[in-house]
């Protein structure tokens, strides 16, 4: 018993001292650092809340900005998939009404079917048919299939209008658009609306200067004894005229079957020049035409009209797919009286072109036959 009652109270004393030593180390040691460890704790977490700030923020933005970024893909993905939508629409339509325009632009003319564009000249013409003829001398300047029979398009309305001059009709008789002129061979389209009224010098006015298709057939529909006396009376003056390779089967050239020759129009551009009223419309650059309570202005179809580098005294134009670009006119070049004949040409432009080579051409022929006259004489 006496060495475990040593024992004890030998630990009681250790436990005596351990506290009063751990009383010492917390007075000496722990008490001094205990502000030292709050303030380094204090830091810490001061630190650490300021990390977590700095992070949370930068990790609800990035979120943010994201969706932020997110809507504006959309919107823009959206935007592109409308935009890029409504080009094709757009595109589609494009490329659809030009290809339907360029579809029946490009169908081969009866003169390109024959083969008649390889045939070469020395001015080297876009229109597969010309003839360039002297009106004084009948002298023939130039010629290219200048008697092969084709299409001639709205060249028909010179006809026309030689056949109601021809006949004496009072210019001011008030004519009715109806029905019976709107066209359906083509199906082109026209500002005379079905129950128009004008006078018959209008109409005759505007088929020659704006080769206006309803106005053309209307005057042949009233013409006295209708449209079959008006054909025939047509065809009657082309054989008066020694056309003998022209023919008519209505007023306005829509029609393929009216065709003719170089040769023969040249003949019909002779007779039409004679007829000072066809001469004033067929060169006016352009009228004004009440019809109701509407007034339309109409102008010429022959750029060339209002150019000052030329003198025309008569022209018409024409074109359907059958017959290409025709144009026919008689003109004064270099003090010269000149008829062209131009048929079945590439193009618009290119018929004008061809006329305006024809023009230099002349005069350039013209200052060498001066010149060389000048130098006999000397």
């Amino acid at each position: 018993m006496i060495p475990v009652a040593k024992f004890t109270m030998s630990l009681a004393k250790e436990s005596i001292a351990l506290n009063s030593l751990n009383r010492l180390l917390s007075c000496r040691v722990f008490n001094p650092c205990l502000p030292l460890c709050f303030l380094a704790l204090m830091t810490l977490s001061s630190h650490a809340a300021d990390n977590e700030t700095a992070r949370k923020p930068a990790a609800s933005k990035k979120p943010a900005v994201a969706a932020q970024n997110s809507g504006k893909t959309t919107a823009k993905t959206t935007d592109k998939a409308v935009s890029k939508t409504a080009n094709t629409s757009k595109t589609a339509q494009k490329v659809r009404k030009p290809s339907k325009q360029m579809a029946s632009d490009t169908r081969p003319s009866f003169g390109r079917i024959a083969g008649l564009h390889q045939a070469g000249d020395a001015l080297d013409l876009r229109s597969s048919v010309a003839l360039v003829i002297d009106q004084d001398t009948h002298e023939v300047l130039i010629r290219k299939n200048d008697h092969a029979v084709l299409p001639i398009a709205s060249l028909t309305k010179l006809m026309t209008g030689l056949v109601i001059s021809d006949a004496n009709l009072s210019d001011s008789e008030m004519i009715t658009i109806t029905q019976e002129d709107v066209d359906t061979e083509k199906g082109s389209t026209s500002r005379l609306a079905v129950g128009s009224v004008l006078s018959r010098g209008d109409l005759m006015h505007l088929a020659l200067m704006s080769s206006e298709n309803r106005a053309a057939h209307a005057l042949g529909r009233t013409f006295p004894g209708g449209m079959s006396s008006f054909v025939k009376a047509m065809n009657d003056r082309a054989k008066g005229l020694g056309m003998a390779s022209t023919h008519y089967v209505e007023p306005t050239g829509l029609s393929s079957r009216n065709q003719s020759s170089a040769t023969d129009l040249a003949v019909l551009v002779g007779a039409a020049y004679n007829v000072p009223l066809l001469r004033e419309l067929s060169t006016s650059p352009g009228t004004e035409v009440a019809v109701g309570r509407r007034t339309l202005q109409y102008n010429t179809t022959n750029r060339l009209v209002k150019s000052p580098n030329w003198d025309i005294g008569l022209q018409k134009t024409g074109y359907i797919s059958e017959a290409g670009q025709c144009l026919v006119m008689q003109t004064k070049v270099a003090g010269r009286k000149i008829i062209m004949v131009f048929l079945d040409s590439a193009g618009k432009l290119s018929r004008i072109a061809d006329a305006e080579r024809v023009r230099r051409w002349v005069e350039n022929q013209n200052a060498r036959s001066t010149m060389a006259s000048a130098n006999t004489a000397s």
